[in-house]
This record gives structure tokens, sequence and C-alpha cells, in this order.
């Protein structure tokens, strides 16, 4: 199973064309604030295989939603491999 990648919105320049924006992009790791919000400290995190940035500030509900998802998907993995 793959760790899901971070999504960050891009900025809005007055110079571009509104059809060539892009709403959002990769990002290069998840922020303390969104690994906060799912109980995960960033050590923790980068044992799991998650990309962690210390920098950005910013916390979105999608990366929050993702790293739940993923959690869920591990501990129902974890639970499986226990059983049998």
């Amino acid at each position: 199973m793959n760790p899901p990648t971070p999504i960050i919105k891009r900025p809005n320049y007055s110079f571009e064309y509104p059809h060539e924006r892009k709403s959002t992009r990769e990002g290069r790791g998840f922020s303390l604030g969104e690994l906060k919000a799912v109980n995960l400290t960033p050590e923790k995190a980068r044992k799991l295989g998650l990309r962690v940035d210390k920098r950005r500030k910013s916390v979105h509900q999608e990366n929050i939603d993702a790293l739940k998802k993923y959690l869920d998907e591990l501990n129902k993995e974890k639970n499986t491999q226990s059983k049998a």
C-alpha cells in the first residue's frame, strides 16, 4: 500500500489566465497541523513512510481525510494479519 501524497493549493498570480491556472499541486509533505489532526507525531509519520513538511503552516481538509483513510487501511491490514 502506497502512502498518500499531500495536496496543496497553488498561489493565484495576477498575470495568469484563469483557464491556465491549476488549483492544486502535489506538496512536499504533510504539515504539522495535518499530522496533529490525526494524532500523529512527525517521527511516527516518517516511520509509516509519510513525507513531512515542517515549514508549511496550512492545514487542508483533503489531506486530513487522506491520512485518516490511510491509517484506517493500515489498521485493517494489521488486524487481519494478527487474526490469521
